[in-house]
């Protein structure tokens, strides 16, 4: 696809970067033309003017279309301050064609600005009912199926229904809960904020050394043995704003250790390339699963802990 006034997303101006498409058409197919060609999308969730999309390198829909009407759109991604106007429009006449830019960079603008506001509330209605689901929730069971698959103990989750309860915090308070169900099934509690937050094994104060993983059952076999406080990133994408943030809060003398999941069975494997990421942003060590010969289908801390058992 050809693109007239093709703008590298990098632009210093948030809504300066203008994609022309042509009219023939629809307003729903250019968007999605255009968010497939600058932002990897392949799939699409939600009708109506507002839908997601996963990126390249994103673990979750942070991608987005807005619909402005029938010839414009705002295209972009919530992990950054960039998004593309697109116009559907053939125009000729140059007077026309910068007064119909003019007013699709102030309608996105304006668009944003509302999806943005409407965003964060949402992200403080979940973080208020994770915190009411957090204090009535009981100790997690340990017979759960999850907990026993893994051969792990709770330490500190708590329990709703079928599914443990996994804490979520940003500076110090509780923002979100990831729910984990008994066939292994993650999810956090939708329209909460995912971004930097974090979950703790163990207790930070006083240590010397502390892991970051991937995911909790990572962590939690990990903090079993070696000991070490373990702060849960939840995914790949996460382990940077959250070893940034650790960085920022903790004394120089305290070492971080970017604990990898080797997905070597995955193209690009995102868990080794994210850790790396991490591990070099703040200046800290890369830590990374040994694999015994036998090991056929291991990719973390928790499968080999498994594995040394004789569990898989």
């Amino acid at each position: 696809m050809a693109y007239q006034n093709k703008t590298p997303i990098g632009s210093q101006a948030e809504y300066s970067s203008i994609v022309e498409m042509p009219s023939h058409l629809s307003i729903e197919v250019a968007a999605e033309q255009v968010a497939s060609d600058f932002y990897g999308a392949s799939r699409f969730s939600g009708k109506g003017k507002w839908r997601r999309f996963i990126p390249d390198g994103a673990n979750s829909q942070s991608g987005y279309i807005g619909l402005l009407g029938d010839t414009a759109a705002v295209v972009g991604d919530w992990r950054d301050s960039q998004c593309l106007v697109m116009l559907v429009d053939d125009a000729d006449d140059d007077i026309t064609r910068t007064e119909k830019r003019q007013k699709a960079r102030l309608e996105a603008q304006r668009q944003r600005d509302q999806w943005e506001a409407e965003r964060i509330a949402k992200q403080a209605e979940t973080a208020k009912q994770a915190r009411q689901w957090w204090a009535c929730a009981k100790p997690a069971d340990t017979s759960h199926p999850y907990l026993v698959k893994k051969q792990l103990r709770p330490y500190g989750l708590r329990q709703r229904g079928n599914a443990l309860l996994v804490p979520l915090y940003v500076e110090g308070r509780l923002i979100n809960l990831e729910r984990i169900f008994p066939d292994g099934a993650k999810r956090p509690m939708p329209g909460g904020r995912v971004k930097g937050a974090a979950s703790l094994i163990g207790r930070i104060a006083g240590a010397h050394r502390v892991l970051v993983s991937e995911g909790w059952a990572t962590g939690a076999a990990l903090y079993a043995s070696t000991g070490c406080p373990v702060v849960v990133a939840r995914n790949a994408a996460n382990l940077e704003p959250v070893a940034r943030r650790l960085r920022q809060r903790l004394p120089e003398d305290v070492t971080i250790t970017i604990a990898a999941d080797d997905d070597r069975f995955t193209d690009g494997n995102p868990g080794m390339t994210k850790a790396r990421i991490a591990a070099l942003a703040i200046g800290g060590k890369l830590l990374t699963p040994a694999f015994c010969d036998r090991c056929t289908s291991c990719t973390d801390f928790a499968d080999v802990a498994l594995c040394r058992k004789g569990a898989v």
